[in-house]
């Protein structure tokens, strides 16, 4: 959202509804809202990964989506996007059903004219402004600004009831920083941070932004990279010893960052628990570390 200037996505398959919404807006507030509109749900979800929007207006009942299911898949798309729903169906148990879901209203289509609409999604965006900040606050590593433990386990949660669902695979990554102790003894605590930044700065490159990256505490980081398939594993581990040797080739620090890791591969066909594939990924890095037999 650029100088009150508001990028809204409808979703709404009715023709009518959606340019009733648009005029009203114009007419009522000129060229403070900026109003894209899509019939289906599949384009509604591809329209959101191309563009970032302020806030989604959804109808729950389309051609090819219907009721909380659909709410679920443009949720788990829109991450930090507001989402208020525009519904014909005046329920009131499952209005609340679709806000503790985290919807940020539930509106009723007959019942709305377009200045309780605008106040909507005004309060929406500022709810999710503050939300967004409690999450940060509970959720990121004060040192790295990497999500935390917590921060972690909740995201991955998510992450595994989506490819439950979808069939699709991804990775658990461990990653230990090798050598912390020796720097922390000689070098002092103060050293020892420093290099758990630029740790984090060497994962955030190497990683997407779609994917979890997390310190779990001390010298010990996880990844999990969604979307995957199974053979991407020597392609991530690849891109990290790449990105650290690029930096060790441009730091003068009197030490060489290096990375154990381990990565565990989620079969959707073999189904696993979080810590199940977690435990996994940490016994393959401790196989990895450096001195250890082979």
């Amino acid at each position: 959202m650029k100088d009150n200037h508001i990028k809204i996505l409808l979703i709404e398959d009715s023709p009518e509804e959606s340019r009733l919404i648009r005029e009203e807006l114009k007419d009522a507030y000129g060229d403070k809202f900026e109003l894209e509109c899509e019939g289906r749900l599949s384009k509604g979800l591809e329209r959101i990964k191309d563009k970032k929007f302020d806030i989604v207006l959804l109808d729950l009942s389309l051609p090819d989506s219907h009721g909380l299911n659909t709410f679920t898949k443009v949720s788990e798309c829109a991450k930090g996007i507001p989402i208020v729903v525009l519904s014909g169906n005046d329920n009131e148990s499952f209005a609340i059903k679709t806000v503790r879901s985290g919807a940020q209203d539930y509106m009723i289509k007959g019942r709305l004219n377009i200045d309780m609409m605008v106040r909507s999604i005004y309060y929406a965006i500022e709810r999710q402004k503050t939300l967004d900040k409690i999450r940060s606050m509970v959720f990121t590593d004060e040192l790295t600004g990497l999500y935390n433990r917590s921060g972690l386990y909740v995201l991955a949660e998510q992450q595994f009831n989506v490819v439950t669902r979808t069939k699709n695979g991804l990775f658990v990554i461990f990653i230990d920083l090798d050598g912390l102790k020796v720097i922390n003894d000689t070098m002092g605590h103060h050293e020892g941070d420093q290099i758990l930044i630029e740790a984090a700065k060497i994962l955030r490159k190497t990683f997407r932004d779609s994917d979890i990256v997390s310190r779990l505490g001390g010298d010990e980081f996880v990844i999990v990279s969604i979307d995957v398939n199974r053979d991407s594993d020597k392609i991530i581990d690849a891109r990290l010893k790449e990105n650290i040797k690029t930096y060790n080739e441009n730091n003068d620090k009197p030490y060489k960052i290096s990375m154990s890791a381990g990565i565990a591969y989620y079969d959707p066909d073999k189904p696993v628990s979080f810590d199940e594939l977690l435990a996994r990924a940490d016994k393959l890095m401790y196989e990895e570390k450096p001195g250890r037999p082979r």
